[in-house]
């Protein structure tokens, strides 16, 4: 009997493929590939002849069309890759079968509760069978989900020949959450037309907007003196990066905004009394909010070093994607075609933005378009991450029926 998606899921999640922002490797992380060649396996073993693991950490591989008229090349992506956030070795995954309601007490950790007022979307999950860690770890549902689901979907395809469908690739990549997912994919050899990551949060969502994405790095150069005689005359460069962190706008940070608003998060203060170095990441979804935003901060970072006549800083601008909605808009087949297919596997479709990115922002930009479709996990990066088996299986469903649509509209 074929492996279920909740089968698939559980093997995954308890290979630890964390990646590492500080490691300059590609993966940044050797232990992505053992999840890989766990994939590659599998999709051989269903019959996927060309499945392999390239130099580069990245699996790809190929479903031969069926039908005899063209169809575009699609393409369906998840990433292997867990948070730097919270650790995500020797994850031990829990199964709430029938979920009840309420809130989950999490068993390796009696203080982490998945409560019902923080997950409203529990209330639509009573019933269903509920998959969440034992409290000590991530899940790694972002994106493991999407994994389980596309391979789920691609047995389903081979086992049942009958449904029509067009070409379909499948593109696994590394290091997603640290912002280098698509950094080596070759696209030439991926040969899509058109692509969908599986990496969305709830059931029925499919997104085709994004924040448009920037790192800031300041680095102050201070006064360094021996403390014995340093009045009026040391300039502290940790002290003036803590002041440019408190003078941060309260109402522009992550934790005080939603919907379209975008945001300045302070990621990393390192440094010495001689120099110090401050790391934020900006967003917004549009090109104009973002450029506000760092003309907001480097105005900031002037003032501060105002009070600091000895001292100097330097401000630079890395971009690292942007909204995806302005390549999408030319191909609106992509959401149209997923919005049916949505609707054909039982949900009512939600079309929206996301508040981060994926690899289909950059991909999109690379010159593969590609809007995101839901994979049902929710609370990423943090261990009250869960996710349901039906809204998995929901997933599976709707990646089928999508094949299937491009094939009716082709």
């Amino acid at each position: 009997m074929a492996d279920t998606v909740t089968d698939r899921f559980l093997r995954y999640v308890v290979i630890d493929t964390q990646s590492d922002s500080k490691s300059p490797a590609q993966p940044s992380t050797e232990k992505q590939k053992t999840l890989g060649r766990l994939l590659v396996e599998e999709l051989l073993a269903i019959g996927l002849a060309d499945a392999h693991l390239d130099a580069n950490g990245y699996v790809y591989a190929t479903i031969p069309s069926n039908v005899d008229k063209p169809v575009p090349v699609i393409c369906f992506c998840s990433h292997m890759d867990t948070a730097p956030d919270f650790t995500g070795t020797n994850v031990k995954p829990q199964i709430v079968r029938n979920y009840a309601g309420g809130d989950i007490r999490l068993p390796g950790d009696p203080e982490q509760v998945i409560r019902v007022s923080d997950n409203p979307a529990l209330a639509d999950q009573i019933g269903n069978d509920i998959i969440t860690t034992d409290g000590t770890t991530l899940l790694g549902a972002d994106d493991k989900a999407g994994l389980a689901e596309i391979v789920a979907a691609a047995q389903f395809l081979v086992d049942n020949p009958e449904i029509p469908h067009g070409t379909i690739r499948l593109l696994f990549t590394t290091d997603e959450e640290i912002g280098r997912g698509v950094d080596k994919v070759d696209l030439e050899k991926l040969g899509a037309d058109f692509a969908y990551t599986v990496d969305g949060e709830t059931a029925g969502h499919i997104e085709d907007e994004t924040f448009s994405a920037d790192s800031v790095d300041i680095t102050i150069h201070g006064v360094a003196i021996h403390p014995g005689f340093a009045k009026d005359k040391m300039e502290n460069a940790i002290k003036i990066a803590a002041a440019i962190v408190d003078r941060l706008p309260k109402d522009m940070a992550p934790e005080t905004t939603a919907g379209r608003d975008g945001f300045v998060h302070p990621t990393g203060l390192t440094g010495s009394m001689e120099r110090a170095n401050l790391s934020f990441i900006v967003r917004d979804f549009e090109e104009a909010g973002l450029a506000a935003k760092e003309a907001m901060l480097d105005t900031l970072a002037r003032r501060v070093l105002e009070d600091y006549p000895g001292s100097s800083y330097s401000f630079e601008i890395k971009e690292q994607y942007r909204n995806m909605k302005a390549i999408l808009d030319r191909h609106p087949e992509i959401v149209e075609n997923a919005i049916e297919a949505i609707r054909r596997a039982g949900m009512t479709p939600v079309r929206g933005s996301i508040r981060g990115g994926t690899d289909g922002s950059r991909l999109s930009f690379m010159g593969l378009p590609a809007a995101n479709l839901f994979a049902g996990g929710h609370a990423f990066h943090s261990p009250l991450e869960w996710v349901s088996r039906q809204d998995m299986e929901r997933a599976v469903k709707t990646i089928v029926e999508l094949a299937k649509v491009w094939a009716e509209r082709s």
